[in-house]
């Protein structure tokens, strides 16, 4: 089976905010490790390794292009040459984010409205489309059984990904769906306190480029770009 790739927001590598979400995770897609859990006794009774199995899989990051397999001609190096010169031509900007709840899930989400944000995420499905294959017949149903809207069924198809544009939702997830609404709540109510020195402004002034070997890998931080800076590469 063909690699994906993905255009991802991860933080600096070397800053807090990775370092304590890749522990609270269990792995750190740039290292290539497996990290150690900080304590939470709070949450002694729950199973965290189970509560964080699918974002740990993907790694921490926040969606810009969902997983794609490459269209027919391009190549990886085609494609972190393009990351590098679609970063050199942006600006970063600065929005404040905290732990909260997305549905079922708890991810990192912007306090406020964040048009930069809307834009950035805009453009990486627009602009990284060309290197995007077809969707598999396999892959379009299951994102059906997700009871698609007929926008975004035609997203889909045209695009790759249902939750785009008007549908995208700027989030860093941290925890798999949580059915019941307490165990959510004292799982958040954790996860602020955990978080809380890397709760508010944050600068984005980067994207990358995730890489899965197969469908059952992990996610990896192949190279991440800095805006209209020097290139940071893995």
């Amino acid at each position: 089976m063909s690699p994906r790739y993905a255009v991802y927001y991860a933080p600096d590598p070397h800053g807090d905010l990775w370092d304590l979400a890749c522990a609270w995770l269990g792995r750190d897609p740039h290292r290539k490790v497996d990290c150690v859990r900080p304590a939470t006794p709070a949450l002694a009774d729950l199973d965290l390794d189970a509560l964080t199995a699918s974002p740990r899989g993907y790694g921490f990051h926040a969606t810009l292009k969902a997983p794609f397999e490459l269209a027919d001609g391009a190549s990886e190096r085609d494609l972190l040459d393009f990351a590098e010169g679609f970063a050199g031509r942006r600006a970063a900007f600065e929005a404040s984010i905290s732990p909260q709840a997305l549905g079922r899930f708890l991810a990192f989400r912007l306090n406020d409205p964040c048009p930069a944000m809307d834009a950035l995420a805009e453009a990486c499905v627009r602009d990284f489309d060309p290197f995007r294959a077809p969707l598999s017949e396999a892959d379009i149903a299951r994102r059906r059984k997700a009871n698609l809207t007929p926008v975004q069924d035609a997203r889909m198809l045209e695009w790759g990904y249902p939750y785009i544009f008007d549908d995208f939702r700027f989030h860093m997830t941290l925890t798999s769906g949580i059915a019941d609404d307490a165990m959510r709540a004292r799982v958040l109510e954790t996860l602020l306190q955990l978080f809380a020195y890397v709760t508010g402004p944050h600068r984005f002034d980067s994207v990358a480029i995730y890489r899965q070997a197969d469908r059952d890998a992990p996610f990896e931080v192949m190279s991440r770009f800095s805006f209209a800076s020097e290139t940071a590469r893995v």
